[in-house]
């Protein structure tokens, strides 16, 4: 462990002064990553082929940190030896220190030893190092500062992002179970925090005093934990106070508030512009890759250099090519794919929205679709891959198959023409034959694997660790591997917490379920919840198209977003491109008014691409868009309801992700009137619906009101 000098406690009056502080959990405390984590610790599995750490560091970096204590447990000897290896040890202003325990088995485990070294001289970030986030964190520390200086409980802020969960999947698109969250929407106070909710009964239970003492209280199931946390140095104190305060959230978050005696507060900082999230299951690690391959997390993307990485060039419809490929002319890359240096593609292959690392050999007539392919791995001809992870020096034979979810753990081998089954799990070394508590405690040095013979293990250069079994049947002629069962109750994981996406069958099997409970739910009408109970936001509003609108993710719209852009680049002709719209309509199962609004983003963010200095540019430049693709979105325009959607749309892009529209939104809602996009009557109706909004949301509305108001007095001027 590198030392840090000590120093004592300083006084209140000089805690201003004090450099900012991080403390980052290299340890997940968890198995979700299992079996690839039983031979390399998470923050270091590549995300985009960069090791997750190291994002969550360029961030603590970039945002005025100036000293980070790197908590280090499970594999703790490969975590600190890449640190020293790498750049982080050298920024100037930028302080790494590692601390390492061999016998910590929680989050609260590790604060408790943190707060022991009395390291932490004042309010400090804590993260995990599977964090990505390219927020600002002057805002939400000013906030912080603020109400400590009023408030001395007030030792944590919490920031959140809004992000609707699939009403019936009931999980956000990272995979996470969907949250609820009780906030004072004046303070911006947590009130109740529950990600474990029983949702068949329909309703969720709040204390009355909650309601009592509270003259506002907004539930929310829109929000996502960021897992950023701003903490005063009590945090610590209170984890050393509480030795059953093991997790973050479950113990921590609702001890302190469900605690009325002591009265500590935690409060929220929601972020709208910036991007903010935590690999924290194989489906949030898909997620998150897409969102850094699009961009949504610049500066902190495949192109830049931001942490020693080899930044790879971008090209056309998303695509980034190192330096080094070597790649056939009849192959074929689609968009939003990286290829790391080194990798050779053979004949007639096709890849697309994947991710390949470093040194691999890809042969001929190979198919990978939506798969993370990390170093050195060997894909003989005809294999096909699709939504999978390959760890590094896998080799697959010739014609095998990877159907969707398969996780191939480091070095295996598969055999020729085999078919391994969807979802299923393949390492080198032997499922543990007995599973640890529900928290999913990972020990270090691979403690918790039992039956595990020391002599079947070989401790490799890089700190890997592997097993050496005989050739094996479960993975085909001459494939050497293990495929995991899936254990009892694991089921329901396998396509929740999956890479690969939904299945159609399954969200047939969810909407029957769904739909089942509530005619369970219905046969006792007029009964009203007891008192202290109040039902989730997607049953108050209680109508088929809430119910819709709530499942549509996010990655729907990128999808459509990358369908769009494709289109745009290759002059595909527009029947083809609705056509294909239709398709992932119905594959996620969602509104014509979603379709338009995810098109009508598209359009305006592909009339962004072109440089521009004043809103006179851009404009001509939307003009120009708006002319060519109006077709495509007025095909999605059916209703009037539609039409208001897609202005409502409008209004969310000029506030929160291209707000370089906002001065032009009068401008732009005259020229979709003028090409016939948006119906006079459906602008009056938008317009009367915010008459009575708040202030805060008419921003938009007066600013169009001499357009409205033409529109309202030019039929009387015909007559």
């Amino acid at each position: 462990m590198a030392q840090k000098k000590g120093g004592s406690r300083v006084s209140e009056d000089t805690e201003e002064r004090h450099i900012l502080q991080a403390i980052l959990l290299a340890d997940s405390f968890a198995q979700k990553f299992r079996p690839i984590t039983l031979e390399r610790p998470k923050v270091l599995l590549p995300l985009v082929n960069i090791p997750m750490i190291d994002y969550s560091l360029a961030w603590l970096e970039s945002a005025g940190v100036e000293e980070v204590f790197v908590f280090c447990c499970a594999h703790s000897k490969q975590v600190i030896t890449y640190l020293e290896n790498s750049q982080w040890f050298n920024i100037p202003k930028f302080n790494v220190t590692t601390i390492e325990s061999h016998d910590s088995v929680s989050a609260g485990d590790a604060l408790r030893l943190i707060y022991d070294r009395n390291v932490i001289r004042g309010d400090f970030v804590l993260i995990s190092g599977d964090t990505v986030s390219n927020m600002s964190l002057t805002q939400a520390l000013l906030e912080h500062k603020e109400r400590r200086k009023k408030d001395s409980n007030a030792v944590m802020t919490m920031v959140v992002k809004k992000s609707k969960p699939s009403s019936l999947t009931h999980q956000t698109r990272l995979g996470n179970d969907e949250l609820f969250m009780a906030i004072d929407p004046n303070t911006q106070q947590l009130l109740y925090y529950e990600d474990k909710a029983d949702l068949l009964k329909g309703t969720l239970s709040l204390d009355k005093t909650l309601l009592a003492d509270n003259p506002a209280v907004f539930l929310h199931n829109d929000k996502q934990d960021c897992y950023i946390d701003i903490c005063s140095p009590e945090v610590l104190s209170l984890f050393t106070d509480n030795f059953d305060y093991q997790h973050l959230r479950r113990h921590f978050v609702k001890g302190l508030l469900l605690d009325d005696i002591m009265g500590y507060k935690i409060f929220t900082h929601e972020i709208h512009s910036s991007y903010a999230a935590r690999v924290d299951n194989f489906r949030s690690y898909d997620t998150i890759s897409k969102d850094i391959m699009q961009r949504w997390t610049y500066p902190l993307v495949p192109d830049v250099q931001f942490s020693g990485n080899c930044p790879t060039k971008l090209e056309r419809q998303g695509m980034y090519k190192a330096s080094d490929i070597r790649q056939s002319r009849s192959a074929q890359i689609g968009p939003f794919t990286l290829v790391g240096n080194g990798t050779t593609i053979g004949d007639h292959s096709k890849i697309s929205n994947s991710v390949i690392g470093e040194g691999c050999t890809i042969g001929s007539n190979v198919t990978i679709e939506g798969s993370y392919i990390w170093s050195n791995v060997t894909i003989q001809d005809g294999c096909q891959i699709r939504h999978s992870i390959v760890c590094d020096g896998v080799v697959i034979k010739s014609g095998a198959v990877l159907e969707p979810g398969v996780i191939l753990s480091f070095k295996v081998i598969i055999g020729e023409q085999y078919v391994v089954p969807a979802y299923s799990k393949v390492s080198l070394l032997p499922q543990p034959t007995k599973q640890d508590s529900d928290e999913e405690l990972e020990y270090a040095d691979n403690s918790s694997v039992e039956n595990q013979s020391l002599s079947t293990m070989l401790d490799l250069p890089n700190g890997e660790v592997t097993s050496k079994p005989s050739e094996s049947s479960e993975v085909g002629v001459s494939g050497v591997g293990y495929i995991w069962s899936v254990c009892e109750g694991g089921h329901e994981e396998e396509w929740r917490h999956s890479i690969a996406p939904i299945s159609a069958e399954k969200l047939i099997e969810l909407k029957n379920a769904a739909q089942a409970d509530l005619d369970l739910l219905t046969q006792d009408a007029g009964v009203l919840p007891t008192s202290g109970e109040l039902k989730p936001d997607s049953e108050i509003a209680n109508s088929e198209d809430a119910d819709t609108e709530d499942f549509r993710d996010d990655s729907f719209e990128k999808e459509v977003e990358a369908t769009f852009l494709r289109a745009v680049h290759e002059s595909v002709e527009q029947d083809h491109v609705i056509l294909e719209l239709n398709s992932l309509r119905l594959s996620y199962n969602v509104l014509f008014s979603d379709c338009a609004g995810a098109i009508f983003y598209s359009v305006m963010k592909l009339a962004t691409e072109t440089p521009f200095t004043t809103n006179s540019e851009l404009y001509r430049t939307t003009v120009s868009v708006i002319t060519k693709w109006g077709g495509l979105l007025k095909h999605y325009l059916q209703t009037i309801d539609e039409e208001i959607e897609v202005i409502m749309k409008f209004e969310e892009i000029c506030l929160e992700s291209i707000k370089e529209f906002a001065p032009l939104f009068a401008q732009v809602l005259h020229l979709l009137y003028d090409k016939d996009i948006l119906s006079e009557d459906a602008i009056i109706s938008w317009a009367s619906e915010k008459e009575g909004a708040d202030e805060s949301d008419k921003i938009f509305l007066k600013q169009s009101e001499t357009f409205i108001q033409w529109l309202k007095e030019a039929p009387e001027e015909d007559d």
